[in-house]
């Protein structure tokens, strides 16, 4: 059932259930007069809003979560679509007047209301309640703050700004953006879990850098990511275009959403790898609702979060970053956490700030990787390696910036596209195809005990498959005798 419908059913279950006025209010009202497609519903009743929520849920077959500090009821239904999304229905309880509810919302944007019985009803929008003109903001496309008390009362309205002027395609007002600024300190008190939906919801839209930077502007970034902070003005070897890492971390997550985003006219895009796959790929969902598109935007953003703390330049002048990877994937590991990251997105990005280099250490000088070079690329990188190529892509992009050359560009996306093919054909890296011999094989053909000895063996003979060295039982079987011969004689 699409919203649409279940806002009718609704207004004909409050108006013979209930018998009491309900409202719709907030973003429903507002897509509903941009011609959007409605997501969540807002309903707003007088008095306590719990039987009423609970008697919803029931209706609907959703599940009731009372949120009795802002008397509100919130209704899941079982989430539906692309990203399996749970349909929010919040009853809201209000002890005034619907106007004076509606005064004390967070925008004027979200502060119209329509009576739910009007709904289907031509006239549904001459019925609206505006107490704060916000049907004229909207109209000028504006985002402006309800009061001067919105964000103090509730600091999670300051992402949540961004976000919805991303989404809807908003400006946000100047007065709005100084009162940011001015509470903006007051984003610790804002549960990071919450912090983490915004947050990625927004590094989750087109144009993500551009968002990162006006997070920046009213100094709400370095409050999500603190250890940012210290790659701003950390300079860069003279290999690097003229962006300092900080400049390099933000136009990173723009490259990263380019060579993710299918191929476009731009040459630079067009030469990245790219196949029906690879956007099955990066649209799976693996993790707080998240995509590995966002994910890796995640990532592009961390990637070198730990080079302010390594940089040392040499007696010649070379700045080098030494262990930056490794302890970059630490930095991410306490951050995610600290943001109650699932661990598996956490995990993910860990291993691809870890393993960011490996994609460009591959080949030397103008050869391609070898097959066992490739091998052993997927093997240490595992869940993270197709993601951590991608990476590498946005790095290079990033690094060089306009002053990377076309065929230099090429080149490196070849080499790209080349382990992402020999990485799909190995034998030793498909799922589908079962070993040629297992370690009750070798413990019984061989004469050895169970131990760490049988696991090198396998994990040597996986690798000899995958580079061709064998291709049958019988070709395996000889190659573990032998090495196993060796082992004994050295």
């Amino acid at each position: 059932m699409d919203s649409a419908s279940l806002i009718t059913r609704l207004a004909g279950f409050f108006d013979t259930q209930i018998a009491a006025p309900a409202w719709l209010v907030g973003g429903a009202v507002r897509d509903a007069l941009l011609g959007r497609e409605l997501q969540d519903v807002d309903i707003a009743v007088a008095g306590d809003a719990h039987p009423v929520g609970r008697a919803v849920a029931d209706f609907v077959g959703g599940t009731a979560v009372p949120l009795p500090e802002w008397n509100i009821v919130r209704v899941a239904l079982p989430g539906a679509g692309e990203n399996n999304r749970p349909f929010l229905i919040d009853i809201s309880g209000h002890a005034g007047s619907i106007e004076d509810d509606l005064r004390s919302r967070d925008f004027t944007v979200d502060a119209m209301g329509v009576p739910l019985r009007c709904w289907d009803s031509d006239e549904r929008f001459d019925a609206i309640v505006d107490p704060l003109n916000g049907r004229a903001d909207l109209a000028r496309r504006v985002l402006r703050a309800g009061g001067d008390d919105v964000f103090a009362a509730d600091p999670g309205r300051m992402l949540r700004a961004v976000r919805l002027a991303q989404q809807v395609g908003l400006r946000m007002e100047p007065d709005t953006a100084r009162l940011i600024r001015r509470n903006a300190h007051l984003l610790t008190q804002v549960s990071p879990e919450r912090v983490r939906d915004e947050f990625m919801t927004i590094l989750a839209g087109d144009g993500a850098r551009p968002q990162l930077e006006v997070l920046d502007r009213l100094d709400l970034l370095c409050r999500v990511v603190p250890e940012l902070e210290a790659t701003r003005d950390c300079q860069q070897p003279r290999s690097h275009h003229y962006w300092d890492v900080w400049g390099h971390l933000l136009h990173c997550v723009e490259y990263a959403e380019e060579v993710t985003a299918g191929h476009r006219n731009n040459a630079i895009y067009t030469m990245a790898p790219w196949t029906a796959k690879g956007d099955a790929y990066f649209s799976e969902i693996i993790g707080d609702g998240h995509t590995r598109r966002t994910v890796l935007k995640l990532a592009a953003l961390l990637h070198d979060i730990a080079k302010p703390q390594t940089r040392d330049a040499d007696a010649d002048g070379r700045v080098r970053f030494l262990g930056h990877s490794e302890e970059g994937a630490e930095v991410v590991q306490r951050r995610l956490s600290c943001l109650r990251m699932s661990r598996r997105i956490t995990d993910l990005v860990s291993a691809m700030v870890l393993h960011h280099l490996r994609p460009s250490q591959l080949r030397h000088g103008s050869d391609m990787p070898s097959a066992r070079a490739i091998f052993r690329y997927y093997r240490d990188v595992g869940d993270a390696a197709v993601d951590t190529l991608y990476l590498a892509m946005a790095d290079v992009l990033a690094a060089r910036g306009p002053e990377l050359s076309p065929e230099r560009w090429g080149n490196y996306a070849k080499m790209i596209a080349a382990v992402l093919e020999a990485g799909a054909e190995q034998p030793g890296n498909r799922n589908d195809n079962p070993p040629l011999i297992n370690g009750h094989d070798l413990m019984d053909a061989l004469d050895l005990p169970p131990g760490p000895r049988i696991g090198s063996l396998l994990e040597r003979l996986r690798e000899a498959e995958a580079v061709g060295e064998i291709s049958s039982r019988e070709d395996a079987m000889k190659l573990a005798a032998r090495l196993v011969n060796e082992g004994e004689q050295s």
